[in-house]
């Protein structure tokens, strides 16, 4: 496994997660989500190439297989989404989301540990 490939892989998955979370629930947020809609659809321009290359690099890390990226992807985006939505919209973490969140660390851990 490519080290270098799926850290940077994971940095553009993380980022992709966080700019979606704020492109998707802004709206909840402050009204200028809601008044300058077109704005918040072209952020899905750039927010599209984060995602394909994270795809990228962590397909390269894998050795080009297209799962592990899948799985990684997924479990980022279930902690991003629950720790931004507790921290910035205030709902809780509910044992269901807890033990969810921990499914996707398993996930992630399985994906990058099982050889």
């Amino acid at each position: 496994m490519d080290i270098k490939s799926l850290l940077i892989g994971l940095g553009y998955y993380t980022i992709a997660h966080i700019l979606t979370w704020f492109q998707l629930n802004g709206q909840f947020i402050n009204s200028w989500f809601k008044e300058k809609e077109l704005i918040v659809v072209l952020m899905g321009i750039p927010i599209s190439f984060m995602f394909i290359y994270g795809t990228r690099y962590v397909y390269e890390a894998f050795g080009g297989v297209v799962w592990p990226g899948r799985f990684i992807g997924f479990s980022i985006g279930m902690v991003i989404f629950a720790c931004l939505t507790s921290l910035i919209l205030g709902e809780g973490l509910s044992l269901k989301t807890l033990v969810s969140l921990a499914l996707c660390v398993c996930l992630v851990a399985i994906q990058v540990l099982w050889k």
